[in-house]
């Protein structure tokens, strides 16, 4: 029977998801594992920060202290990961790898990097706590996920007015 590859949850020290992920592929790639272990990921993020007037996307760690691989566990590939320098075990009970479920793995977004997911929803009132408008409190009339703009009504001289906006330069009001 044949083995099907599976994403596996290794733990690292924090700050070391990346020296790990290096590590790990540059041990496959000198041991000629290819065959055992074919991927490993640290799930990331596109997150917009902001500084001064400046805004610029980064990556964000969706997971830190943690690195994704997929493999097919064999004693070898085991031994491989968990004793790779900065690797402290599995996720799992135990020391036993369980694998990632179908859902979690398209949840987790390893496959893809995604962005932030903005936690507003349409008619949300929010203030403007950045930029040119900051201040001002209006409604959510749009969202835009995939460039994190928002158009806000705000009320400038009696009249409704639609501002957009990065999600970023807003907060929920309570």
């Amino acid at each position: 029977m044949e083995e099907v590859a599976k994403w596996y949850v290794a733990h690292t020290y924090s700050g070391y998801e990346n020296k790990v992920k290096e590590s790990i592929e540059k041990t496959v790639e000198n041991r000629g594992l290819s065959d055992l272990i074919m991927d490993v990921k640290v799930p990331v993020e596109d997150v917009i920060e902001k500084r001064g007037d400046k805004e610029k996307v980064v990556q964000r760690k969706i997971f830190p202290g943690y690195v994704v691989i997929k493999m097919i566990m064999t004693d070898e590939s085991w031994y491989v990961v968990r004793n790779t320098r900065g690797v402290t075990g599995f996720v799992g009970p135990g020391s036993k790898p369980v694998p990632l479920s179908e859902a979690e793995v398209e949840k987790m977004g390893v496959e893809e990097i995604r962005r932030a997911e903005i936690k507003f929803r349409k008619g949300d009132l929010v203030e403007i706590k950045s930029g040119p408008m900051e201040g001002f409190s209006g409604n959510i009339d749009t969202i835009d996920q995939e460039t994190g703009k928002l158009s806000v009504i705000v009320s400038m001289f009696g009249r409704e007015t639609p501002v957009s906006i990065d999600y970023t330069q807003v907060k929920a009001v309570d």
